[in-house]
């Protein structure tokens, strides 16, 4: 079972989410909070697999919440639950090293699969919300280093290609339909690619590609069948 740690302020939320979750059969909400003092708390005591987080919470946000639950002995994943219009805060999560983003309309089974996905140590993103990552930390991110302009020279040609296909939130399907190589294909470069520039996931990933000019050029543009998918 995975177990996961619900936190809104809403609690219609709280008592909702719950039992969507539950539905699929091999999750279980092992703690609820309302706010992210009790959601770091909730943490620490249940160690859940995976701590599902509002942005906007009393005492203490959803934001600071995932900043301190990387510092527990057995951080969970986070999966940050977010809306249009908050930008900033989506760009602080992915300081925060949140594995994924859910925007509050996604239908139950995508929040179901979202959880199985990040649980399993992947993450999540739609290509909105990654146009909308990287355009918000586009002028305040920090430059490339020197370290990472050597990790980047080690990518073969194929591997900045799909490097640069991550900046646009594309599943490995999608990856796979635009260069003509199967999803199996596209996740071996994908392993490989956060391998060799030392990254925990392909948000990180992609913020560096752009950072280093390596965007593919529709940052922003939206994109057919602008679904939540699962990523390596």
């Amino acid at each position: 079972m995975i177990r996961v740690l619900v936190a809104d302020d809403d609690q219609f939320v709280r008592q909702g989410l719950p039992a969507i979750l539950e539905s699929g059969g091999d999750i279980h909400v092992v703690a609820k909070a309302a706010d992210g003092r009790e959601a770091v708390a909730a943490a620490r005591r249940f160690a859940p697999d995976v701590a599902l987080l509002d942005v906007r919470m009393p005492r203490l946000d959803g934001l600071r919440a995932a900043w301190e639950m990387r510092a527990l002995q057995s951080p969970p994943q986070v999966l940050v639950l977010t809306t249009f219009g908050e930008d900033d805060y989506i760009a602080e999560a992915v300081r925060a090293g949140a594995a994924g983003f859910l925007l509050k309309d996604t239908p139950p089974d995508g929040i179901i699969e979202a959880v199985r996905t990040v649980a399993s140590g992947r993450g999540i993103l739609s290509p909105t919300v990654t146009s909308r990552v990287l355009n918000a930390l586009r002028e305040r991110s920090r430059a490339v280093t020197a370290e990472q302009r050597e990790q980047l020279t080690s990518l073969t040609p194929r591997e900045r290609t799909v490097l640069s296909l991550l900046t646009t939130g594309l599943s490995n399907t999608g990856i796979g339909a635009r260069l003509e190589m199967t999803e199996a294909t596209v996740k071996g470069h994908v392993t490989r690619i956060l391998a060799k520039l030392g990254m925990a996931n392909r948000v990180e990933a992609a913020l560096l590609a752009d950072r280093a000019g390596l965007a593919e050029g529709v940052l922003g543009t939206p994109i057919r069948g602008d679904d939540t998918r699962a990523v390596a």
